[in-house]
């Protein structure tokens, strides 16, 4: 369709969709849930996926400004590893009884997934912002492209170092090597898809507006990084859980035995 309304379009109805059913699952949550800290995450993602929508609108109204358009697209990842984040914590393999498992070697493999975890989010930001700072004919800021890149090795060489780690110290545990093998596999797919995603855009200048294919690559690589994301997330959640220093296990046996 000229000038891409079926997507624009699209989006809102998709957006529309999205914001009635966090309202109900905020209502459930609250009613349902007994943990304090779980309703208070339900309420931030209803407050999230509101602002979301105020941030769209402005977008459009403003005609699409550099600051509203990143903060929309940053907010979008926040909200989506949020609602991640309440199926996990509230999921059954959450609630199964786990051994605690004791951390081995000198940096506690949780803190490694933090660490990534917010990589990627400043990564995503990164390119929230790349992607919004020229329309499809004008060329990419070279500071913001080569920042975007440095964010990519970065992201890389933590997520490598950390699922390397949680598979060496615990390969038997599949609560915690699942998602780290997945965090991998989705990496190296959103590499490739971003070296597609430029490809594409280093031809479209030529293109009336943008195509199906600078539009399906892209979003799909947004998509892939917001995956990478969220199964990092769940990542650091299960580590979280799980894990514990030796001093911390020590102190929770003593503490058992005085009791």
């Amino acid at each position: 369709m000229v000038g891409n309304l079926f997507w624009e379009h699209g989006h809102r109805m998709v957006a529309t969709t999205v914001g009635l059913l966090t309202i109900v699952l905020t209502i459930y949550l609250l009613r349902k849930e007994k943990r304090r800290w779980v309703r208070r995450l339900a309420v931030f993602a209803l407050l999230a996926v509101i602002a979301q929508g105020l941030l769209g609108g402005l977008t459009v109204k403003l005609m699409l400004p550099l600051a509203i358009s990143a903060a929309h697209a940053t907010l979008a990842q926040l909200f989506f590893c949020t609602t991640v984040s309440l199926a996990v914590v509230t999921a059954p393999s959450w609630h199964r009884n786990r051994a605690t498992i004791a951390e081995q070697g000198s940096v506690p493999a949780r803190y490694l997934c933090l660490a990534v975890a917010a990589t990627i989010f400043l990564q995503l930001i990164i390119g929230a912002t790349l992607r919004h700072s020229a329309t499809w004919d004008k060329p990419l800021p070279t500071e913001l492209l080569l920042a975007h890149i440095g964010g990519a090795l970065a992201v890389t060489l933590l997520l490598a170092i950390t699922a390397a780690t949680i598979l060496r110290r615990h390969p038997h545990q599949i609560f915690l090597t699942r998602p780290a093998a997945i965090a991998l596999a989705l990496l190296g797919i959103q590499l490739l898809l971003g070296l597609a995603a430029y490809v594409t855009r280093q031809a479209s200048p030529n293109d009336p507006q943008p195509l199906n294919p600078m539009v399906t690559i892209t979003v799909a690589h947004v998509a892939c990084g917001a995956l990478v994301f969220a199964t990092t997330i769940i990542l650091t959640l299960r580590s979280f859980k799980c894990l514990r220093s030796t001093a911390a296990l020590g102190f929770e046996s003593a503490l058992s035995a005085d009791a």
